[in-house]
């Protein structure tokens, strides 16, 4: 049995390794070259861990399992009749993969609602280019702040905008507060880091809706503490090269801030090969592409496919880490049981409980009826990231970065190099349009 995997996330690597030394030939299509933690690309984008810290190259992550190979390439078209996936390599040509069983694992990419040209100015936060771009944004714009007489124009530079009050917005908001008042406090002459203003912008009454009011509040105590400015009820309906231009939900005229780093953490949305494979195969799908799916999983009607992670679009369930870990380990079982002749179980996703880092020495923990805030919800926060992080060395060396955090304001990461303008278009990246 044929066994092709489309993506290397949390879903398709959990299924990849339940798979591994089973009666099945597995292959695993990826369009990066390693698997990524995507709940710390905020600590990635602001300093404290290294990109080796969060990810890991999915052919050294399952080296050990033979029945297992790894492919670089995107996936773009679905023959569902003959069971064939068309993908593109690198250098856009094309090349052709058979299956028996096909897992759609491919996740989910930033949404801006219609308005792509948001892009521009205003970077998500997915993917490792994502993490590097913020990165060099965010400490570009101190540098660039410090070479400008007061006034408005370093004012805007040294005002940073945020879309979007869940988990990612509220980390993002808070680690750049924490980068102005603690880590660059003391290395600039003409400005002050810590008058930095940090805009968080969200359509919501409250940030972080997936949690308990109670917990949310004590959220919004730490980051006006920090001096994270909140802005709710708001839609953020223009984004440009001078800042963003906010609307109230309820009505009114619109707002314009001056803001020249613009983040973007409000939506996601199907990857366009999830939102071909539905129209394909005449599945459901709700508005942002999610793929509706019977109890096992699987697309109705079309029982060799499986659809795992934040693609699922039935039940309600989360877009988090451990729905796209269960979800994998659920269809890996599936096929173990379709070999052993016997009948597959219905998926049932197990709340392992919800985090959401703040600020150095503060974050949010709620697990069932348990609700942590402040130290010891920073504490169990950690030792749930470092529980998930793919590779023994990862754990080690994200453990001793963190400790060093702890004895230090410093960030060990915050080095960036500005592109040569000589340099013509790098060869061997996806399409220019990648919206695709």
């Amino acid at each position: 049995m044929k066994v092709l995997i489309i993506g290397g996330g949390f879903g398709g690597l959990f299924c990849a390794r339940r798979l591994g030394r089973a009666d099945v030939d597995v292959t695993l299509l990826d369009r990066a070259a390693g698997h990524l933690f995507q709940p710390l690309l905020y600590q990635c984008a602001t300093g404290t861990l290294s990109i080796g810290h969060i990810s890991r190259s999915l052919r050294e992550e399952l080296s050990r399992h033979r029945n297992v190979r790894t492919l670089l390439g995107e996936a773009v078209r679905l023959d569902p009749d003959t069971r064939t996936v068309t993908a593109m390599r690198p250098d856009e040509t094309t090349f052709s993969l058979d299956y028996d069983v096909l897992v759609l694992a491919a996740g989910m990419k930033q949404s801006y609602f219609g308005n792509e040209h948001f892009a521009e100015w205003a970077p998500g936060m997915k993917t490792l280019d994502d993490a590097l771009c913020i990165r060099q944004r965010l400490f570009t714009a101190f540098e660039i702040a410090e070479t400008l007489a007061p006034g408005p124009e370093r004012d805007s530079w040294l005002t940073f905008a945020v879309a979007g009050g869940g988990p990612t917005g509220v980390e993002i908001a808070g680690q750049i507060r924490e980068v102005a008042t603690r880590t660059l406090a003391n290395e600039f002459h003409s400005i002050a880091p810590e008058d930095a203003r940090v805009l968080l912008f969200d359509g919501g009454d409250r940030v972080l809706k997936s949690f308990a009011p109670g917990l949310a509040g004590k959220a919004v105590r730490t980051l006006q503490n920090l001096g994270v400015e909140l802005h709710m009820g708001v839609h953020v309906t223009d984004v440009g090269r001078d800042g963003v231009t906010v609307t109230p939900k309820a009505g009114g005229p619109a707002e314009q801030y001056a803001a020249r780093t613009v983040l973007w953490t409000a939506g996601v949305e199907a990857v366009p090969f999830a939102r071909h494979v539905a129209e394909v195969l005449g599945a459901d799908a709700d508005h942002s592409g999610r793929i509706m799916v019977a109890p096992d999983l699987s697309v109705p009607g079309r029982s060799e496919i499986f659809v795992v992670g934040d693609l699922v679009g039935s039940g309600d369930l989360p877009g988090v880490a451990e729905n796209a870990m269960q979800g994998g380990l659920h269809v890996a079982a599936c096929v173990r049981r379709d070999l052993d002749g016997k009948p597959r179980r219905r998926y049932r996703y197990r709340d392992l409980g919800s985090a959401a880092y703040i600020s150095r020495g503060n974050a949010l923990l709620q697990i069932g009826p348990i609700r942590i805030a402040g130290f010891l919800g920073w504490l169990g926060w950690g030792f749930i990231h470092i529980a998930f992080l793919t590779g023994v060395r990862n754990r080690i060396s994200t453990v001793a970065t963190w400790l060093a955090t702890i004895a230090r304001a410093g960030r060990y990461h915050r080095a960036f190099m500005l592109g040569d303008r000589g340099v013509s278009e790098q060869p061997y990246t996806w399409s220019k349009d990648d919206s695709r």
